[in-house]
């Protein structure tokens, strides 16, 4: 039987190091690697396609999990070490048939995503939350908190915001309310929005964003950068970072981005998450945030 490990590993021995492989050269060598191997043992036309798209996978993009990435149908991804991977679709859980080909495969996907957040994790520094391209959310646990091994959940967000006259739509909210908080927040009242974990606090504080005037400076501020505000040309998006590398150094903190976001000539404040100290910061000012 043939076993995608195998031709993983002959991908990777054909691969030239020395120069930057094109996504063309790679497809080419992947369908190189499939014909020997079908000289050998019969594959079908749909397997070879099949196997090719998840070879290509794991080079190119992020392994296994770029097919659930891509269905959006899925609103999120959980990942309990190489071989149990879960999805939530249409409010049940699901666990995928896909698995890692290793951990060392996990963990490359998982510095991968890191990395292009500009964030970095470790066993001395096992948790960390970053974001995808696309905004999804991603919380990432390591070896020793994580004793089933590394820990890879993501959140994904619908490629467009959704408004709140989608919200009314689906009965989430009322015409009454909405047209409430539609007053509140041109009166610029401060507003929290709190909820358990998937509640849709981020889906709402987005929808709740569409009633900010137009014209107003606004200025937000989060751990990941994740809000889809629309519409307001004078936008100024802030995030805030943890220590470098050796952990000496260089966090900027929510508490000290609402500080420096108070001088830079707001009309309003959307901060992403509150949690801790900067929430007495935040009180004096016109701030939407999610508790």
């Amino acid at each position: 039987m043939i076993r995608k490990e195998q031709l993983y590993e002959q991908i990777l021995e054909q691969i030239d190091l020395t120069k930057e492989t094109d996504d063309e050269e790679l497809q080419e060598l992947i369908r190189t690697v499939l014909d020997e191997a079908a000289d050998e043992e019969y594959i079908s036309l749909s397997d070879k396609i099949r196997i090719g798209r998840e070879l290509f996978n794991s080079f190119r993009k992020l392994d296994v999990l770029q097919e659930l990435l891509e269905d959006d149908s899925i609103t999120e991804i959980m990942v309990n070490g190489i071989d149990h991977i879960f999805y939530e679709k249409e409010g049940r859980i699901f666990r995928s048939k896909k698995c890692f080909l290793s951990q060392e495969r996990l963990l490359d996907v998982i510095q991968q995503i890191v990395g292009e957040s500009n964030r970095y994790v470790n066993e001395a520094s096992p948790i960390v939350d970053a974001r995808l391209k696309d905004g999804s959310r991603v919380n990432v646990v390591l070896n020793p908190v994580a004793v089933n091994g590394p820990i890879l959940t993501i959140r994904k967000f619908p490629s467009e915001a959704i408004t709140m006259e989608e919200l009314i739509r689906i009965d989430s909210v009322t015409d009454d309310a909405a047209n409430f908080l539609k007053k509140l927040v041109a009166a610029k009242y401060n507003i929290f929005v709190s909820g358990g974990t998937g509640a849709g606090k981020t889906t709402f504080l987005n929808a709740l964003s569409n009633y900010i005037p137009k014209g107003e400076r606004l200025i937000t501020i989060e751990d990941n950068a994740e809000l889809q505000i629309q519409g307001v040309q004078n936008l100024v998006r802030l995030e805030a970072r943890g220590p470098n590398a050796e952990g000496e150094g260089g966090a900027v903190t929510i508490r000290d981005l609402i500080k420096s976001a108070l001088r830079m000539r707001p009309d309003r404040i959307v901060v992403g998450e509150v949690r801790g100290e900067e929430t007495v910061d935040m009180i004096s000012s016109a701030i939407i945030c999610t508790i």
